[in-house]
């Protein structure tokens, strides 16, 4: 049984796929920690053309998505799992950062059934405004625009998924990386070679003493701006 469930509602389902099985998501997958499916919002549009969008009132260039095709959608998903909580990336949602990824993750290990989030992926100039009357969380990637809402929620799924245990390789990798602890950034890291084109390797980092190079990379940990 997963400990995380995400149900794409998407028009362009084969721009996500590749994606999800692929690394650590599909890892995750295959460890039975995440489940990834998909619904295509084109099979619940109205009409011959089974349209999804329209014009806005009042005028406007762009189409909005219609409320209709939209609901119905999420119903279809709540009637087999009426727990499922909506996820909406809209540029009014609140901004996403690695402590709400973090929460979402400990939510999902903490349950003692499989947590399940519906993300809508928006398109067009945008989506009716009564469609929030049914979104639980309005998620903002940040002051800018995209096309349409699968790069968010591929953002949104990713970095919850691998803070989950089991899907990263190393016990601590999700503990000491950057925005682990509010606005830190990770310290600097190196790998072989110890010479590369006259860029030398730190030599504490050398020295075999975890003390002292446990503070040089206190140290060197820096603030995001």
């Amino acid at each position: 049984m997963p400990k995380i469930k995400f149900t794409i509602i998407t028009l362009f389902r084969e721009a996500l796929e590749p994606y999800l099985k692929t690394s650590m998501m599909w890892k995750a997958t295959d460890k039975g920690i995440a489940q990834f499916d998909f619904v295509d919002l084109r099979e619940f549009g109205l009409g011959p053309h089974k349209s999804v969008d329209d014009t806005p009132y009042g005028g406007g260039d762009g189409m909005l998505l219609r409320c209709e095709p939209v609901f119905n959608a999420i119903e279809s998903v709540k009637e087999k799992d009426p727990s499922a909580k909506v996820i909406l990336p809209t540029p009014v949602g609140e901004i996403w950062n690695q402590e709400t990824a973090r929460s979402f993750a400990t939510a999902a290990e903490s349950s003692d059934k499989p947590i399940h989030y519906i993300i809508l992926c928006p398109h067009y100039e945008g989506y009716d405004e009564r469609i929030l009357s049914i979104v639980d969380f309005k998620v903002s990637l940040g002051k800018y625009v995209l096309t349409g809402g699968e790069l968010p929620a591929l953002i949104i799924i990713d970095s919850v998924v691998r803070l989950i245990s089991g899907v990263l390789g190393g016990e601590n990798s999700a503990i000491i990386e950057s925005f682990s602890e509010g606005d830190n950034l990770e310290y600097p890291q190196y790998t072989k070679p110890f010479d590369f084109r006259g860029m030398t390797v730190p030599e504490i980092l050398l020295s075999g003493n975890h003390g002292e190079i446990d503070k040089w990379r206190k140290e060197h940990s820096k603030k995001a701006n």
